[in-house]
Order: C-alpha cells, then sequence, then structure tokens
C-alpha cells in the first residue's frame, strides 16, 4: 500500500481524545454544525460536519479539515474554509439540549427529515443562545 497513510483504530482516537481533554466522553456521534455560534456564523461556516461530543465537562463540535475530490471542487470559490475547529460548552453554561426526531411513521416517509440537536446555553454576557446541528441516528455512548 504505498501512499497510504496509516490510521488509528477509533478506540485509540477516542482514549487518545480523553486523554488530551481530561474529561470522560458519555455520548459521541457526527453532525452538521447550522447555526449559533458566533464565530461559525461570521464566516458563514454553515454546513460543515464533525463530532458531536458529550463529556463530563461539557459539550464539543470538532470540526477536522476536509479533503475529498468533492471539497476539492466545490471549495474553489470559498475564500475561508475552515481548519481544524472547535466549539466547547462547558456543562455549567448548558441550560438545555435535546435530540429531535420525527415521531410520526407517515412522516418519516413522505419527507424524511435529518434528527436535529438543539443545545440552549448562555453565553459570556449572560444571554440565551440556541446551537443547531444535524445529528446522525445511532449517536453511540
Amino acid at each position: 500500500m504505498l501512499f497510504r497513510k496509516e490510521e488509528k483504530s477509533s478506540e485509540v482516537f477516542w482514549q487518545e481524545y480523553e486523554e488530551k481533554t481530561g474529561e470522560k466522553i458519555l455520548a459521541r456521534g457526527l453532525g452538521k454544525y447550522i447555526c449559533g455560534w458566533d464565530e461559525f456564523d461570521q464566516k458563514k461556516w454553515g454546513g460543515i460536519w464533525g463530532l458531536l461530543i458529550t463529556t463530563s465537562g461539557g459539550f464539543r463540535f470538532h470540526h477536522f479539515p476536509q479533503h475529498t475530490w468533492i471539497d476539492a471542487l466545490t471549495s474553489f470559490a470559498r475564500t475561508d474554509i475552515p481548519k481544524e475547529k472547535t466549539i466547547f460548552l462547558p456543562q455549567d453554561k448548558i441550560i438545555s439540549s435535546d435530540y429531535i426526531t420525527e415521531k410520526k411513521w407517515w412522516k418519516k416517509i413522505l419527507s424524511p427529515s435529518t434528527p436535529k440537536l438543539k443545545i440552549k446555553y448562555t453565553d459570556e454576557n449572560g444571554n440565551e443562545r440556541l446551537l443547531l446541528f444535524e445529528a446522525e441516528y445511532g449517536a453511540a455512548g
């Protein structure tokens, strides 16, 4: 396998992530950032994918740079492509979180919708804010 990058196992990755943050991972999944974080919204980074991680210390959205051929085709028009970025909300800033899925079977068939993760939190000025993500169905815990 010439040029193949050696990959870590997922177990090793998550163990190293816990060691790096010093926090126990309680749940994790894949999600797409929609809105609610000033830095991301100002730079129009809605729609970037990353890991949704709940830890003993709070919540993280961790975006890693993407390098696929699709990204190469679509990124030529973008001037400010995000590098590795993390949103971190300490547990004491989180007011509530809701994982919303469509419950009615007929709505699932007629208009499939991606589950949403809504997190209400207080910002540095004490204002209530809302973070919104699209989330995968089978988040690991």
